[in-house]
């Protein structure tokens, strides 16, 4: 028996009482309710019954949104696949339009178009980030398709990010991609940030590093998590630019430029409050140093050629500590 049935049985017993006794206020007195309230059902069972009324209101409030704010919702929903709170930053940042959640999952529902749900473990964590652009860039390799791998780079800082695909995951492709990543992010980068992927331990990638000054710093095997926000930055196109993309158009990497313009130009990241990664960078410009600065302090000496085997590599770094006291 659910509730309504339950409260149903509840007035139905009261006003058996009732009849019973021939008094209300007898009738209320064993029951442990007000006459008023005896005397309310007595009434509503000749007329309506038991049951409930309906709590619905008679008239709507008068909407807060228009056939324009609608079209917005429904336009960027279809555009850029947004859940409802990114719905209105989009809609604040390029539209001045302020509008609330629940306003947006309300027209939403009206229109047949389910809510977005991002499944995610509930836990404590604590979000970190480097205080200054290009001071750590992640760097890794996701596999799109049969031949069609997306290289991505994303600033620990401010997210800014440089997307490619090729057709394979080398060590030469690797490097042909750190240089769009030196020549398209508008600060100098300090340190790239891998997994352990054959692809950035080869010499054509490690040399490319040591020519910029770029500090190599691979994360340790099976160690995702150190790696999260290029990770999380690839669900993202997976889930908003590749859905809706051909993956057989020959202009595909146009295509992906056009994404990575929006991402870092347009796109608004909670991560970031609402902000982008170009006004990120554009607030850090005063803290972030040049390239002359960053070139002037590696030292090739202090950077070996890294091995892939981490074993292999702790016990060489070892070997070289110990050894370096006797040579001096």
């Amino acid at each position: 028996m659910n509730k309504q049935e339950q409260k149903k049985k509840a007035r139905e017993d009261w006003i058996k009482v009732y009849q019973q006794l021939g008094s209300i206020s007898k009738a209320a007195r064993r029951c442990g309710i007000a006459r008023s309230t005896l005397q309310r059902w007595i009434r509503r069972q000749a007329e309506e019954g038991l049951g409930d009324r309906s709590r619905r209101p008679h008239r709507m409030a008068r909407q807060k949104w228009d056939d324009e704010v609608i079209n917005l919702i429904l336009d960027t929903r279809d555009t850029h696949r947004y859940g409802k709170i990114r719905i209105c930053s989009h809609l604040l940042l390029h539209h001045q339009i302020k509008i609330s959640p629940s306003t947006v999952a309300r027209v939403l529902e009206k229109y047949n178009m389910k809510l977005i749900k991002r499944y995610r473990k509930k836990k404590d964590f604590k979000r970190y980030a480097k205080d200054i652009p290009g001071e750590r860039v992640q760097m890794d390799v996701c596999k799109i398709d049969t031949g069609i791998y997306q290289y991505t780079a994303i600033d620990d800082c401010s997210r800014f990010r440089v997307l490619y695909t090729y057709s394979k995951r080398t060590a030469k492709n690797s490097a042909l991609f750190l240089e769009r990543v030196v020549e398209q992010m508008p600060f100098p980068v300090q340190r790239v940030q891998t997994d352990r992927g054959r692809e950035f331990f080869g010499l054509a990638f490690q040399e490319k590093l040591r020519e910029y000054g770029i500090k190599f710093r691979p994360v340790k095997p099976r160690s995702p998590h150190l790696n999260g926000k290029v990770e999380r930055s690839q669900q993202t196109d997976l889930q908003e630019f590749y859905v809706a993309a051909n993956l057989k158009d020959p202009q595909l990497n146009d295509r992906l430029e056009e994404w990575q313009f929006h991402y870092n130009w347009h796109r608004a990241h909670s991560s970031l409050k609402g902000k982008t990664p170009m006004d990120v960078v554009t607030e850090k410009s005063a803290l972030t140093p040049l390239w002359e600065d960053i070139e002037a302090k590696y030292d090739a000496a202090r950077e070996p050629v890294r091995e892939q085997n981490y074993g292999w590599e702790r016990k060489l770094s070892k070997y070289k500590t110990k050894r370096r006291p006797a040579e001096n």
